[in-house]
């Protein structure tokens, strides 16, 4: 979980992420699951945030049934696709979430 002053220090962030949500067409549950995700698994690098965004706007279209390619977050996110591959599932079970199987 996370605190208020978790959102508004990362404001940052968060604004990438709803500007890559926009681009990808996402649907408000998407966006706010990736939201939530960044917020609850938040690195304390920098240099590592622009690569969680990444994974969040994945892993919370998956969540929200609102799928989009990891080629397409990648590129929106300014990441390479295999950083969203590497990390989506760690970010999910940081977050306590079980990823998929498949």
């Amino acid at each position: 979980m996370y605190r208020a002053r978790d959102h508004v220090e990362n404001k940052e962030w968060i604004a990438a992420i709803d500007d890559a949500a926009e681009r990808l067409e996402l649907g408000s549950e998407a966006k706010s699951r990736a939201i939530d995700l960044f917020l609850s698994t938040i690195p304390t690098e920098d240099r590592s945030k622009r690569a969680t965004v990444a994974a969040s706007l994945y892993a919370g279209s998956l969540i929200a049934g609102d799928r989009r390619s990891q080629s397409a977050v990648a590129d929106v996110a300014g990441v390479s696709r295999l950083t969203v591959q590497k990390r989506w599932k760690d970010l999910l079970s940081e977050a306590g979430l079980e990823p998929p199987e498949w």
